[in-house]
């Protein structure tokens, strides 16, 4: 069962906690268990301050308290407060938005500004890609990076995530595409031809990062649409 813990504090630096917040997001990449995190302010007092945060189970919250980021970071929190922060624990529905976040970031950083190195920040080292459409087989991170440097220097695609859907640690995304032809592809010379599609990819998250995906889009339907299929 999701896990979630209240932090409740009396500041009145907010933005020193959010801070904070960033801090441990960043130096916890890769390793943290926490899914999502919230800091609330009490709109009847401003100096009252809750953050939420939240875990798959409360082992993984335990694996997350004993890091060393998180204590530092626990220390610094005392520090900003007045008072000591208190905590209460609470089973309740999670809500993915973390590993929404990087899916996210894969497909606005990565894809669409084609800044492929980020994949190395956003995605695990045992990163593991399956496109039926490029390979027979399951790729590494590296392999990967090549294939979608090739469908982006073909396409110069841009990609729209139209919903994206959270369960556990997979996000679902449904996306369409546009581009044009400007580059060899699959072995067929640029044609110069719009192209326009749709698909689905599947991600699921480690730690923060992307660990393994999954895509499925219209191969068949860009292939007639460059003049290498029949209509």
């Amino acid at each position: 069962m999701t896990f979630v813990q209240l932090i409740d504090c009396k500041t009145s630096n907010v933005d020193q906690l959010n801070r904070l917040m960033d801090s441990w997001v960043e130096a916890t990449q890769g390793k943290r268990t926490a899914t999502h995190s919230i800091v609330g302010r009490d709109r009847a007092d401003s100096a009252h301050v809750v953050e939420i945060v939240e875990f798959p189970s409360y082992e993984e919250a335990m694996k997350n308290s004993n890091l060393p980021e998180t204590n530092r970071i626990f220390e610094e929190l005392v520090a900003a407060c007045e008072e000591t922060p208190t905590f209460t624990d609470l089973d309740v529905v999670r809500d993915e938005q973390l590993n929404k976040l990087v899916v996210r970031r894969f497909f606005d950083e990565v894809i669409n500004a084609k800044n492929l190195d980020l994949a190395d920040e956003l995605c695990t080292g045992n990163y593991r890609e399956h496109d039926p459409a490029l390979s027979s087989y399951d790729v590494d991170l590296a392999q990967a990076q090549r294939e979608n440097g090739e469908i982006l220097d073909a396409f110069n695609p841009r990609l729209t995530v139209e919903s994206v859907i959270a369960e556990g640690d997979l996000v679902t995304c449904r996306m369409t595409f546009q581009g044009r032809h400007t580059g060899t592809y699959q072995g067929l010379e640029p044609t110069d031809r719009d192209v326009a599609g749709t698909g689905h990819a599947t991600f699921r998250c480690q730690g923060g990062k992307i660990a393994e995906s999954w895509w499925n889009w219209d191969d068949l339907g860009l292939l007639r649409q460059l003049g290498a299929l029949e209509a």
